[in-house]
């Protein structure tokens, strides 16, 4: 089995995307591109500046337009907004020559990670819980119906769930195959 061209990471904010992203490209030799960074850059302005400015619709265009553009990008991993896949025209870009992968987690592990991030614009009101667990309704079967790979990242580690999706991606890696050696010398 050889590795996808493209991995593009799905799911909530909190599920830790960019986090895992990171890692999981660096561990496959991939590049590591994450929209919402490159976005910003491109703008020379952050994305609550963005919402506040050009509002959401204004920012899922230019979303669209980077996702557009990165769906030529091979050899990466692709870290996405939460909002990705609200947009239609997003979709097919989203699987284009990719494996997508969906880091699932429970809404009390987005509260927590995401409490103190002020870089979240839809997080921004007197309710945080509440507006997490309608995205939540709404997003989680788009995930879900798009998605090659669904990984679970609630009570685990970033390290573990790159290693848990290495093994579902390629289970034949240099890693993989040294541990299968280690194992069966201590076995044998």
């Amino acid at each position: 089995m050889s590795l996808p061209k493209r991995i593009v990471l799905v799911g909530p904010m909190g599920a830790g995307k960019s986090t895992i992203g990171r890692m999981l490209a660096r561990e496959l030799g991939y590049r590591f591109l994450d929209t919402d960074r490159i976005i910003e850059e491109r703008c020379g302005a952050n994305i609550p500046w963005i919402f506040d400015v050009e509002g959401e619709d204004g920012f899922r265009q230019r979303e669209t337009a980077m996702l557009r553009e990165l769906s030529q990008e091979p050899r990466t991993v692709l870290a996405t907004g939460g909002g990705a896949v609200m947009r239609e025209e997003n979709l097919p870009l989203l699987k284009q020559d990719a494996m997508v992968v969906y880091l699932r987690t429970s809404l009390e592990q987005q509260v927590e990670r995401t409490r103190k991030d002020r870089n979240r614009p839809l997080l921004q009101n007197d309710n945080p819980e509440a507006v997490l667990r309608k995205l939540f309704a709404i997003r989680d079967p788009i995930y879900q119906q798009l998605a090659d790979v669904v990984m679970q990242t609630d009570r685990k580690s970033p390290r573990l769930v790159v290693r848990q999706l290495v093994n579902r991606i390629n289970p034949r890696t240099p890693r993989h195959r040294r541990q299968l050696r280690k194992e069966s010398r201590q076995h044998g």
